[in-house]
């Protein structure tokens, strides 16, 4: 009889034991994040801080909850970015079932935010209510990422939080490894979306070479 367990309890020891998926700490397994980065525009930036500006307007009528962040703060990133704009394009609790080797058991989940061109799929983005940390969506979003029907390139992921982004990069090898960006602090000096921006192009550009 199949087993079927929701994305959302699954956890990082499950994917260790099940996937045998692990963590690179080496700086230029995942160098993407940091190097030839896109510039913005001017625009973009005065954008951004209506972003940022809205965040804090939002904290002062909590809770701050998944739908929120992802409404007022994952999308405009998104459009922003011209990312619902050709050849990409959106979907939205995109549902996914994924087979754990060797085992009867299905794991089922809804994608959050997916950028796709053509059929492949680009960028999936994770988001969580504020007062969450990355660590719990961390598991659920590596989850999505094994899913992903690319196999012969690496997949990005980013994990929101409202206060808090973070970039993930996985390589389905026989051994799948990933490895995490720095995380990008709203309350931060200056705006950290500039470089949430310019990292979300950046990774989007290559996977889709």
């Amino acid at each position: 009889m199949v087993q079927t367990i929701q994305a959302k309890d699954i956890n990082l020891r499950y994917l260790i034991d099940n996937f045998g998926i692990e963590l690179v700490l080496d700086d230029q397994f995942f160098s993407e994040w940091q190097e030839n980065l896109p510039e913005i525009t001017d625009l973009d930036k005065q954008l951004l801080d209506k972003v940022k500006a809205g965040y804090f307007n939002l904290l002062n009528y909590p809770p701050l909850l998944e739908d929120v962040v992802r409404m007022a703060i994952i999308d405009p990133i998104l459009f922003i970015g011209d990312f619902y704009l050709n050849p990409f394009y959106v979907k939205s609790e995109e549902s996914i079932d994924i087979a754990v080797p060797d085992e009867d058991v299905i794991i089922k989940g809804r994608i959050d935010t997916l950028v796709l061109q053509k059929q492949l799929w680009i960028m999936i983005i994770e988001s969580k209510k504020a007062s969450f940390s990355i660590e719990e969506g961390l598991a659920q979003i590596l989850t999505y990422m094994l899913g992903s029907p690319t196999t012969d390139k690496p997949c990005f992921g980013m994990i929101g939080t409202g206060s808090e982004f973070i970039f993930v990069k996985l390589v389905k090898t026989n051994t799948p490894r990933y490895a995490l960006s720095k995380g990008f602090l709203m309350r931060n000096p200056g705006n950290e979306l500039y470089d949430v921006l310019r990292i979300l192009k950046g990774l989007i550009q290559i996977a889709s070479v």
